[in-house]
């Protein structure tokens, strides 16, 4: 097999503390695979600056300057962790052979990209990064991580166990993944949609090495629901059951009734009454929010708005279509 061309793809949000500590930690690793024959000369770091608000541009700017292999581009406005990796990839597709997504935090070991090179030799298309364990997680956050992947099982959303979105991808894989347009995104859900051979490489996640986590609780709950209802339809089908169910208790409810009336037993109180309407009202409304919840995600589809815009980038077209041509000269 042909030495791959590899781009490193890492989505940046207000990282300012942090890259100049993890930026040349990501470029000594490419290095170290280029002078072990692993990858080409012409693989790159690709920064994704998802419109920080602090000095991310300026510092991915200086790190392209100081080295060709480092690359930038930066979206329009703030779109979301995962359309800043989807923008990465969509961009890297056309360029490289195999990319690697990564966040920028350094919390994930960079040594574990040996064995996803290795598995993309032996023929996989897609190598899943998964975390060993989490023992460097608060019991807080490592119960709610796990019931999250739980959660998403058990709602019908095929996804890798303990996996984010460190991952290799073939460029072959991205080129399928560009035909799915929907644009409420979860890309550790679409991967496996995808197809492909592919297998897991496991390793220890580290604790950041700068700056503050982007990803509270809140954003993990909405991440959930976020993948749930773009890739599944179980919620639905879950409504439609417990709306069968109640309304056999209803019926039962209503026999019995008219039972008791007729035979003169029945008893005046609103205490049941009361009981009942607000079990069948938290239903109802539970109900039309979930459904709300896909009715919304159908409207924003139908829209076709675009999933990220990027507005500067760190090289010229020119350069751009000289790397082209050396690529396919190589």
């Amino acid at each position: 097999m042909a030495l791959p061309t590899l781009w490193i793809v890492i989505p940046c949000y207000n990282e300012e503390k942090v890259l100049p500590i993890t930026a040349p930690k990501f470029l000594a690793k490419l290095n170290d695979f280029i002078h072990d024959k692993k990858i080409k000369e012409n693989s790159r770091v690709l920064f994704v600056d998802d419109g920080s608000k602090d000095r991310t541009w300026e510092l991915i700017q200086q790190f392209a300057q100081k080295d060709a292999h480092y690359l930038g581009i930066q979206q329009s406005r703030n779109r979301g962790h995962q359309n800043a990796v989807l923008a990465g990839l969509m961009t890297a597709k056309d360029h490289c052979d195999i990319t690697i997504s990564i966040d920028s935090d350094g919390q994930d070991d960079i040594n574990a990209m040996d064995a996803m090179i290795a598995a993309y030799t032996d023929g996989c298309e897609i190598v899943y990064g998964v975390r060993s364990d989490r023992q460097t997680d608060s019991w807080f956050k490592r119960v709610t991580a796990q019931g999250f992947y739980k959660f998403l099982r058990l709602m019908g959303v095929d996804v890798v166990y303990n996996h984010a979105d460190y991952r290799l991808a073939s460029s072959k894989v991205l080129q399928h993944l560009a035909d799915f347009k929907e644009v409420n995104l979860f890309l550790r859900g679409m991967f496996p949609l995808v197809g492909f051979k592919s297998t897991s490489v496991y390793y220890e996640r580290h604790e950041r090495l700068a700056g503050k986590s982007h990803y509270p609780l809140s954003n993990m709950v909405s991440l959930a629901i976020n993948g749930v209802t773009s890739l599944s339809i179980k919620p639905i089908v879950f409504i439609a059951e417990l709306g069968a169910v109640v309304s056999i208790l209803g019926f039962i409810g209503t026999i019995w009734a008219a039972v008791m009336a007729f035979k003169g037993a029945t008893v005046a109180g609103w205490a049941s009454i009361v009981c009942i309407v607000s079990f069948l009202g938290g239903i109802q409304l539970l109900s039309l929010g979930v459904i709300g919840e896909y009715v919304g995600k159908t409207y924003m589809e139908t829209k076709h708005r675009p999933r990220f815009i990027i507005s500067d980038q760190t090289w010229e077209e020119t350069q751009e279509k000289e790397q082209e041509k050396k690529k396919h000269s190589q």
